[in-house]
C-alpha cells in the first residue's frame, strides 16, 4: 500500500485546514487509517484514526479534528478546524490491516511521506 497524503499548507490560527491522504490497492475499506504528526524535535503521536466507520481522536485535537474516509475513492481526510500554534507539525498518514484499532505508531505497517501544516499567530 502506497499513501501519499497533501493538504498541508501555511494558515492562521484560528483557521481550517482538510488534509487528505489517498492509498494505493483495491481492499482500502479494509484498512485502519490512521494520523499522526510530528513537530520539530518531538515525537511522532497520535492524531486521529478510523475504522469501519468509528473514528478515534487524540484528547489535544478532540472537538477541533474530524476524520473521515471515501473508500470509493480510497481517500482518508483529516478536517482541522480552530487551529492552534501547537498544531504546526508534519502529518502523516499511515494504514494497517492488522488491528481493528490502535493509535500505537509502531503498529501501523504503512505509511506516507507526510504533509506540512504551518499555523501562524
Amino acid at each position: 500500500v502506497q499513501l501519499v497524503e497533501s493538504g498541508g499548507r501555511l494558515v492562521q490560527a484560528g483557521g481550517s485546514l482538510r488534509l487528505s491522504c489517498v492509498a494505493s490497492g483495491r481492499t482500502f475499506s479494509r484498512y485502519l487509517m490512521g494520523w499522526f504528526r510530528q513537530a520539530p524535535g518531538k515525537e511522532r503521536e497520535f492524531v486521529s484514526a478510523i475504522s469501519a466507520g468509528i473514528a478515534y481522536y487524540s484528547d489535544s485535537v478532540k472537538g477541533r479534528f474530524t476524520i473521515f474516509r471515501d473508500n470509493a475513492k480510497s481517500t482518508v481526510y483529516l478536517q482541522m478546524n480552530s487551529l492552534k500554534l501547537e498544531d504546526t507539525a508534519n502529518y502523516y498518514c499511515a494504514a494497517d490491516d492488522r488491528f481493528p484499532t490502535t493509535a500505537i505508531k509502531y503498529d501501523y505497517k504503512y505509511w506516507g511521506q507526510g504533509t506540512l501544516v504551518t499555523v501562524s499567530s
